[in-house]
């Protein structure tokens, strides 16, 4: 008897363990997705919910009749009626194909209200889930239903670079910038303004809203709002080389006169922001420790969107205006009068000169031939038809026109 109870001791811990170790392993995971303190990250959980929800109407039934008919058709329940003949039912059609379109319906109509409703380029429209809708000319005022006080409904403008391997965040309205750290005002809209100054990345505040992507030349958006005091995480949640995990930073939501101090103590921190400086902050180091920036020059963040901040280099859209041929500037493109002809004009057959025509043995160059009694010579109207004359090729191999 003892040796039977000393070998099921074993036995029990091992069973205890067992049982122990799915809650273990859930104590680590950190749940600010399923419980976040911004109105838009609460719509987004909200839809994951309702989403997933849906779904379980299907799987759970199914799982469960899977299991009770393999245990009631069992071999050995004799008492389970057998029906080899049975072939069809309505009633059972309805359900099997009827509850899953019903189903199908209603994500689809969730998930197209809310692709739109959860538009990030969408100015928000309400602060919170208890408070009234809201515009850009909304008053100071009381929110609906919890007599909670708002700022206004003009948005905070930030604007947000993602450097390797930080972030800089510029306060157009108030002249200041900051790198790894965040602050707004509870119940105040955001409008974050985003960009990257070499690969993509994206910018990602689990408790605020979802994750934005921001890519080099190009500027995205993202609306949103926190509800609760707190100090929060946001990293990048793209992978962009090697100092991509220390790519962290602290969002800090306070009320308006915790904002209006960090406004004050950011101010006082440290020195201007240039191009000169920001050249400097731009190169590639790790791990890099909160900075402050108490004045900011105004076009900095236009030249990072544009990619022209080193001294000499065109912007883009100084580029995109200008005829590479002539330099005259396209109509209605930075004050351009000129002809449409001299606006500029995209390289390939279709947009060549006269001269360029027929000259090359490639693909685009027409075949010198008479084609529906027209010279097709260079420089005829009827070379702007450059299609591919010659058969296909092998894959790999650069099809030549017969010229």
């Amino acid at each position: 008897m003892t040796a039977e109870l000393s070998n099921s001791r074993p036995r029990s811990w091992l069973l205890r363990a067992a049982a122990l170790l799915p809650a273990l392993l859930i104590s680590g995971c950190n749940w600010v997705v399923m419980s976040p303190s911004g109105d838009i990250a609460v719509q987004q959980r909200d839809l994951v919910l309702i989403s997933t929800g849906l779904m379980l109407i299907i799987i759970v039934p199914v799982i469960a009749l899977t299991l009770f008919f393999a245990y009631h058709y069992r071999q050995t329940n004799k008492s389970a009626k057998y029906e080899p003949t049975w072939d069809h039912s309505v009633g059972l059609e309805l359900l099997i194909w009827g509850v899953p379109l019903l189903i199908i319906i209603a994500l689809g109509a969730l998930t197209w209200t809310s692709t739109h409703l959860l538009d990030p380029y969408r100015p928000l429209g309400r602060i919170s889930a208890q408070s009234g809708d809201i515009g850009e000319n909304t008053p100071v005022g009381q929110l609906a239903g919890n007599q909670q006080t708002i700022t206004g409904g003009k948005p905070l403008d930030v604007q947000v670079v993602a450097l390797d391997w930080k972030w800089l965040f510029i306060y157009p309205e108030y002249g200041i910038a900051t790198v790894n750290e965040l602050a707004a005002p509870v119940d105040r809209p955001l409008r974050f303004k985003m960009t990257s100054s070499s690969v993509m990345n994206a910018f990602y505040i689990p408790a605020l809203a979802g994750m934005i992507y921001t890519m080099p030349g190009m500027e995205t958006t993202l609306h949103a709002v926190i509800n609760k005091p707190g100090n929060y995480e946001g990293f990048s949640s793209n992978y962009s080389g090697a100092g991509f995990s220390g790519m962290r930073f602290r969002f800090h939501g306070v009320s308006d006169a915790g904002f209006d101090a960090w406004v004050a103590k950011v101010r006082n921190g440290g020195g201007g922001l240039n191009r000169a400086n920001y050249m400097q902050l731009e190169k590639p180091s790790e791990k890099v420790p909160v900075r402050y920036f108490g004045g900011v020059e105004s076009s900095l963040f236009k030249a990072i969107v544009e990619q022209c901040v080193k001294p000499g280099k065109p912007c883009m859209s100084d580029m995109m205006g200008k005829n590479p041929h002539d330099g005259m500037a396209m109509p209605g493109v930075n004050g351009g009068s000129g002809p449409q002809d001299a606006g500029p004009r995209p390289e390939g057959g279709l947009m060549k000169d006269g001269d360029e025509k027929g000259s090359g043995k490639h693909w685009s160059a027409p075949a010198d031939i008479k084609r529906d009694g027209a010279n097709a010579a260079p420089g005829s109207p009827a070379n702007r038809n450059h299609t591919m004359l010659t058969p296909s090729t092998m894959p790999g191999s650069r099809p030549v026109a017969n010229g």
